[in-house]
This record gives structure tokens, C-alpha cells and sequence, in this order.
């Protein structure tokens, strides 16, 4: 991002200031915004400047989701003591995804699907139409058996029985995706508990479903047939 500072500072106090933010911070949502004014805690892993001429700095941040770039422009002039404020911001990176290499233009979608329509060619369409599952590469992963997709998939949280395997960096409080054994995103959830806990349980609820991308009836639905059983 371009933050334009209200006065002039030396470099060598404005680079402090700037690595004062790595680690973990407090933020307020600005007044400006969509969501309750809550203080929440974030964390800037990566901030430096790339440039500075005096009055502008470009700063390049590595941050959690949901981290307010204004709202930090903000608090690092406030520390400068001159004021500063965001002129512009560019995002290069989200989750799996980056700018030179996953990312592509609206005219390169646009072109993709002109060429697929006049031609029949889809090469350049499978490029740029990725796979759900692309998001999920970077996130734990939880592999469900093929009984327990349809019931995740109609919003059921998922139960120890249901689980396959999983990867060993699942963590409580961690966001998992939920995989068939085909490698099919199923669901995002929340794990109640760390991987090693979740391979020797046998009942109990290990991830609450937050979000549902499979649609229901794709796979059989073994819950109900369970349920008429009992």
C-alpha cells in the first residue's frame, strides 16, 4: 500500500515506526465499515518499506484476513506523530492465490470464454476456471468417509465416525476443509480439537460446519437411512 504521511519524517524514524506493527496488533473496525466496532486482535507477519521520497511510502504487509490497511496507515502516523493516511492499496496475495502466477484480468476471462464459445477450444478456459479446491491447498484438511458427505452437506457438523484421515497440522480453533476421500471440497469448518486428539476418538463432534460448498444428493444419503433404523 501508498501511505502519504501529512509531514516529512526521517526514513530512519519511519522504518522503527513500521516494524513497531509486526507481530500481533489490536484494531478497531474504522467508522466507515460494514461490521460491529469491536476491538479485534490480527497479526502482521511480514511489513516493510520499499520505497519512501519524503512524503509518500510504499509499504508492503503480510496480515491475517479481515486487517485494516487504512485503519493501519492511520496508527502509524498517529505514532509518527505528523498523521498519515492510505493513498492507495494493491492486494498481491490472498491465501493460495498471487497476482503473477493464479490471478487473472477480466479481459483474460473474457477471452478465455470467447475463444471456448467460437471454437470449442476450453484450454485457456481450464486456466483461468480453476477447481474450488485450488482455495484449500494452503488449509489442514480433514478426508470424510463417503457416509458422512451427505450429511455435512445438508449443514450437519461432522462426527468422529465420520472421519477418514487427516493431515497432522489440524488444530483446535483452526479453520479445516472438509474433503471426500476423492479430494472433493465438501465444507469449511471449525476443529474442536488438534489431529492427534481426532485419531483416537471414536464419537463426539470434531468440527463444526461453518460454510457448505457440495451440493446434497451427490453423494447417498446414509445418514437418513441410519436414522430410520433406530
Amino acid at each position: 500500500m501508498v501511505i502519504q504521511l501529512h509531514d516529512k519524517v526521517e526514513e530512519d524514524k519511519l522504518r522503527r515506526v513500521v516494524d513497531y506493527f509486526r507481530g500481533e496488533i489490536y484494531q478497531r473496525p474504522p467508522l466507515r465499515s460494514s461490521v460491529k466496532r469491536t476491538l479485534r486482535k490480527r497479526s502482521i507477519y511480514e511489513i516493510e518499506v520499499l520505497e519512501y521520497t519524503g512524503r509518500f511510502a510504499l509499504v508492503r504487509v503480510s496480515s491475517d484476513p479481515g486487517t485494516y490497511m487504512r485503519k493501519l496507515a492511520h496508527d502509524m502516523g498517529l505514532l509518527l506523530g505528523v498523521g498519515a493516511h492510505m493513498r492507495e492499496l494493491r492486494r498481491t496475495r490472498t491465501g493460495p492465490f498471487k497476482e503473477d502466477e493464479t490471478l487473472f484480468t477480466m479481459q483474460e476471462v473474457m477471452e478465455a470464454v470467447t475463444l471456448w464459445r467460437e471454437s470449442g477450444d476450453e484450454r485457456l478456459l481450464r486456466r483461468v476456471v480453476q477447481p474450488v479446491e485450488v482455495s484449500v491447498v494452503h488449509m489442514p484438511k480433514i478426508m470424510i468417509l463417503d457416509t458422512a458427505v451427505d450429511a455435512v452437506a445438508h449443514g450437519a457438523n461432522l462426527a468422529a465416525p465420520g472421519v477418514a484421515r487427516l493431515t497432522s497440522d489440524v488444530r483446535k480453533g483452526s479453520t479445516v476443509a472438509l474433503l471426500t476421500l476423492k479430494g472433493e471440497l465438501v465444507a469449511l469448518g471449525v476443529s474442536q480439537y488438534d489431529s492427534g486428539e481426532i485419531k483416537n476418538m471414536s464419537r463426539g463432534v470434531v468440527v463444526k460446519v461453518k460454510r457448505v460448498y457440495m451440493p446434497t444428493g451427490v453423494y447417498p444419503q446414509a445418514w437418513r437411512r441410519q436414522v430410520s433404523k433406530t
